[in-house]
């Protein structure tokens, strides 16, 4: 399998960042432009790709949903499926860069890398609305598509949600936890990619984790625990553990390590490409191992 690119990493965090801005969901012609960027880039792929519709306060949103050629994203699979997940959306004062620019330019490049194997058991989501107003509450993009997927009876593997996979620091300190006696227990540089979800997630994340580390060189940490441990359920992955679904979060732990967090200088000079591209190596050939073994 090739590696994963940090240019073509780069330059979808630039598109969407720069070009595009900040995309929250009051300014929905700026949704709409990822929406098209998004699901152009899949179908570039040569990708069978469908508009989710969410609706909120009247306006439709879409969510992107991808997978590989002839196969239609919403069908059922008679097998378990992989999703991959990423939001598009941001906070006002924001472009979005890590935020999560990161998150869907790393979505883009694990479809590129795994694509050409084909396989039908992985769908990729591209979410519209993940930030405030909506953020945890059943109005979000990815609650909408995961109650589909539940009330179709489609059975997951488990959801892997990309939520802020470039900034990385070797300076001492500078990864924080929400407890003072995790300092003991984890890296005190916020020089890793962290996999979290909840204690019945627990399993899929050892097995993500363990496959991870087989294709990339970066470190990687794990943690798996209840909603009162801040920031564990923040992002897409509640939405699909809320409907009993195995989710977990790939992260460079946001506020806890980026201090660019849902401010203006979440920029994209602010990220480290290389280090980006390891986690998409790590988890594609993590992602075709788990789709590989049906």
């Amino acid at each position: 399998m090739k590696q994963a690119n940090p240019e073509s990493i780069r330059y979808v965090v630039e598109q969407l960042a720069i070009n595009i801005g900040p995309r929250p969901i009051k300014l929905p012609k700026k949704l709409y432009q990822a929406r098209d960027f998004i699901a152009g880039a899949f179908q570039k792929l040569n990708m069978s790709v469908t508009l989710q519709s969410v609706y909120y306060k009247g306006i439709e949103y879409h969510n992107v949903l991808a997978c590989t050629q002839g196969h239609d994203p919403l069908a059922k699979r008679e097998k378990p499926i992989v999703v991959v997940g990423a939001h598009y959306d941001t906070v006002s004062t924001t472009p979005g860069a890590d935020d999560n620019g990161s998150g869907v330019a790393a979505l883009l490049e694990i479809a590129k890398l795994l694509n050409p194997f084909s396989f039908d058991n992985i769908v990729y989501a591209s979410f519209c609305m993940e930030e405030p107003p909506v953020f945890r509450t059943k109005k979000m993009g990815s609650y909408r598509y995961a109650k589909y997927l539940k009330d179709i009876g489609q059975k997951l593997h488990g959801m892997i949600c990309l939520e802020m996979i470039g900034y990385f620091s070797t300076k001492p300190g500078s990864q924080k936890y929400p407890f003072p006696l995790m300092n003991k227990m984890y890296p005190d540089q916020g020089n890793f990619i962290a996999m979290v979800g909840n204690l019945p997630s627990r399993d899929f994340t050892h097995r993500l984790k363990e496959l991870f580390q087989k294709y990339s060189e970066l470190p990687v940490e794990s943690l798996n625990a209840p909603a009162l441990m801040i920031g564990i359920d923040f992002s897409d992955h509640w939405a699909f553990q809320k409907v009993g679904y195995k989710a977990i979060m790939v992260t460079d732990t946001a506020f806890y390590r980026n201090p660019h967090y849902h401010r203006p200088t979440d920029s994209p000079a602010t990220l480290n490409y290389t280090k980006a591209a390891q986690v998409v190596d790590g988890l594609s050939g993590a992602i075709m191992d788990i789709c590989s073994s049906d």
